[in-house]
C-alpha cells in the first residue's frame, strides 16, 4: 500500500509539473516578445540609446557572411549613424522577427529564426534583407542579447515558414 501511495504521489507531481513549466514558459516567451518589440521600436524610431540598452556590454556579433566575430560594441559603433539618420528622418528603417525555436529558462534564452530588416534611403530606394539568425540572451535586470549570430541571408519563403513574435 505504501508503495502505491508513493507511486501515486510521484505520478501526480510529474503530471502537474508540465503545467507549472508551461505557465513559466508562457511568461518567459512574453518577456522575450517584449524584448524583441523593444528592439523593433528602437530601430523604427532611431533610438540609439534604447537599442544599445538591449545589448549586453560584453556581447558578441557573429557574422556568417563575413565569417567573423567581434564585440557588439564595435557593431553598435558601425550601426550608430544609420540609427541616428532614422531618428533625423533621413531614412526609414524597421526590423521584425520570426522564430523557429525558442529554448531557455528564467535567466537564459537561445532563439533561432529570422529577422527582416527593411529600409528606405534618402533617395527613396527601398530594400529588404531576410537574415537567418541565432540569439543568446541573458536576463539580469532585464533581457539583453549576449550573442547575435547572423548566419546567412534567407528568402521570403523561409520567412513565411516561421512564427511571428507579434
Amino acid at each position: 500500500m505504501k508503495t502505491l501511495q508513493t507511486f501515486l504521489l510521484t505520478f501526480s507531481l510529474l503530471v502537474t509539473i508540465p503545467s507549472f513549466a508551461s505557465a513559466d514558459e508562457t511568461a518567459r516567451i512574453a518577456e522575450l516578445d517584449a524584448y524583441w518589440s523593444e528592439v523593433s521600436r528602437s530601430i523604427r524610431e532611431g533610438d540609439f540609446e534604447g537599442y544599445k540598452a538591449t545589448c549586453h556590454p560584453k556581447g558578441v556579433l557573429v557574422s556568417g557572411k563575413s565569417q567573423s566575430s567581434y564585440p557588439l560594441t564595435k557593431a553598435l559603433a558601425g550601426w550608430k549613424q544609420g540609427i541616428m539618420d532614422t531618428k533625423a528622418g533621413k531614412i526609414t528603417a524597421s526590423v521584425t522577427f520570426r522564430f523557429g525555436q525558442r529554448f531557455g529558462d528564467e535567466t537564459t534564452a537561445h532563439e533561432t529564426g529570422m529577422f527582416l530588416y527593411s529600409s528606405i534611403d534618402a533617395g527613396g530606394k527601398a530594400s529588404q534583407s531576410y537574415i537567418h539568425f541565432e540569439a543568446l540572451l541573458v536576463k539580469e535586470e532585464h533581457w539583453r542579447i549576449m550573442m547575435e549570430y547572423q548566419k546567412s541571408t534567407g528568402t521570403i519563403e523561409d520567412w513565411d515558414k516561421l512564427k511571428s513574435s507579434e
